[in-house]
């Protein structure tokens, strides 16, 4: 079995086996949550590399790192991307 190196072996096992336990509608949930997370604390970074974006500027700075060029070209076609 494979363990992070910054958690030791049993803290491990017990974190798997409170997950187990949850339920795949909890994990589930817990995934939801963990991605908003992270989603949230990518937006603050982008507005704190740029403090000049408006909202739409910073969303899709965001959309463009989470997405890719492609996708933010097609969802805002001529407009010129935004660095995230």
């Amino acid at each position: 079995m494979w363990f992070p190196a910054d958690t030791d072996e049993n803290s491990y096992r017990i974190q798997i086996d409170i997950y187990r336990r949850l339920g795949a509608e909890a994990r589930a949930r817990m995934a939801a949550e963990m991605s908003e997370d992270a989603r949230r604390i990518a937006l603050a970074g982008i507005r704190q590399r740029h403090p000049e974006y408006d909202g739409q500027q910073a969303r899709r700075a965001l959309f463009r790192l989470l997405l890719g060029d492609g996708v933010v070209r097609a969802m805002w076609p001529g407009e010129p991307p935004v660095a995230p």
